[in-house]
């Protein structure tokens, strides 16, 4: 199997899961609201947001262009560090009381691989946007 070959799967692999992603979050918006910062304006508004932004970015991943591929590449990449905030408090406010999302209180087994997996999320959209090679090196 060919680099392109990996870069074209997980490629599609990144946009089902945001597609999903974006699915839960206009569906079930009120599961979110918990992990909100409180200093998010219109918290309700932002996860509608955020599941639209799920949706598009998979769209342009999906997309056979790549142009699309790399647009949504970049928006996935920012939309990784744009939720990190909800992220990191959904973590630390597990530390106390847990903040259960749509009725199941997840644990540090859950949020410290997905807190150390972030950096690796941007990375991936990136890379399977086709906006970076590294650590590949093009044999161009």
């Amino acid at each position: 199997m060919t680099r392109d070959h990996w870069r074209t799967g997980l490629r599609w692999l990144l946009a089902l899961i945001y597609f999903g992603a974006g699915i839960l979050h206009l569906r079930n918006p009120g599961a979110f609201a918990p992990i909100m910062p409180e200093w998010v304006p219109l918290p309700q508004m932002v996860i509608a947001l955020t599941g639209g932004w799920e949706l598009v970015g998979a769209a342009l991943l999906a997309w056979p262009d790549a142009r699309a591929n790399r647009l949504g590449g970049i928006a996935m990449a920012v939309y990784a560090i744009a939720v990190f905030p909800a992220n990191i408090k959904h973590a630390v406010d597990n530390l106390g009381h847990g903040i259960a999302v749509g009725g199941q209180v997840l644990g540090w087994g859950y949020h410290a691989p997905r807190l150390l997996f972030q950096p690796v999320v941007v990375w991936w959209a990136l890379w399977a946007g086709r906006v970076i090679e590294w650590p590949f090196k093009s044999r161009r």
